[in-house]
């Protein structure tokens, strides 16, 4: 019987950022989850009973990248998984760096102009914010612009509050992660040069040892 295994993307991104991810298909059944847009000031237990509904078979394996990663282990929460797989993200909010704890307190995120998301790939293009390749990367994986998501999606991963990681769950992280960086990390599979777009651009690592990482008992 096939393995069942579902990816969770990053915040905001489409399931198109697994499209290097190749398990062998004889071994494993892949399904993409996708971002269902949240409800106002819903819980993020509330938004993952909603996204059971793309979970269709039992014992599933779970993987997940960044904020992905937080929703596949409170998905762990609601049903019974074989093992979960976080990718640049986190395992508690002790793993959080400084600058999301102090937005906690000082609620900093809540000032971001997250309605200016929807418009970002234009403004983008005509300065030097960000160079060409990134634009293009942006433009390609991140389908989710509404500022309600942002919005949500923001106040939830920064007032999460996990404080002990599960027991079922590998950590792959990159030892050059911008968003979450190594230092803040335990217990994890490092991933020499690994950015917190690895998924994307360090896909053979994953390709070569994910399959072993699932059926590993």
């Amino acid at each position: 019987m096939k393995c069942s295994v579902y990816f969770m993307p990053g915040m905001a991104a489409s399931p198109q950022i697994f499209e290097y991810i190749k398990l062998p298909s004889k071994q494993f059944d892949v399904h993409l989850m996708e971002w269902i847009l949240p409800v106002k000031n819903e819980s993020i237990k509330d938004y993952c009973i909603r996204l059971l509904d793309q979970i269709k078979h039992e014992n599933p394996v779970l993987i997940g990248v960044s904020f992905g990663g937080v929703i596949v282990q409170e998905l762990s929460k609601l049903l019974p998984v074989k093992k979960m797989i976080i990718i640049s993200s986190v395992k508690s909010n002790k793993e959080f760096p400084r600058r999301m704890r102090l937005s906690k307190v000082t609620h900093l995120h809540k000032a971001l102009p997250t309605t200016l998301i929807k418009h970002f790939g234009t403004i983008a293009s005509y300065s030097k914010i960000l160079a060409p390749k990134k634009i293009e990367m942006y433009n390609k994986y991140l389908s989710v612009n509404d500022p309600l998501y942002m919005d949500w999606a923001l106040n939830t991963i920064i007032n999460w509050d996990q404080e002990k990681a599960p027991d079922n769950l590998i950590h792959i992280h990159g030892d050059s992660d911008p968003v979450f960086p190594i230092k803040y990390i335990e217990n994890c599979i490092t991933v020499e040069g690994g950015t917190h777009v690895m998924i994307i651009n360090r896909f053979r690592w994953f390709n070569e040892h994910l399959p072993q990482l699932i059926l590993d008992n």
